[in-house]
């Protein structure tokens, strides 16, 4: 069974987040998440899932090239 790297990297970060977050509500000083860090991981995934689109792209065009 082959995953989309997207998904894995999205699934990642939300852990990472929840994890975050649950580290927040014990005690304030551990792993607090600053409105910078969140804005960076937004912007990350953002990109990624704008690449994986363009390559999407480009790869069915180079497949339309090859010979059958």
């Amino acid at each position: 069974m082959h995953t989309d790297p997207a998904v894995v990297a999205l699934r990642d970060l939300i852990t990472r987040l929840r994890t975050r977050i649950a580290a927040v509500r014990g005690d304030p000083e551990l792993g607090a998440l600053s409105l910078e860090w969140v804005a960076i991981a937004i912007v990350l995934v953002v990109a990624a899932l704008a690449l994986a689109t363009f390559l999407t792209g480009k790869l069915d065009d180079l497949e339309k090239l090859i010979p059958n």
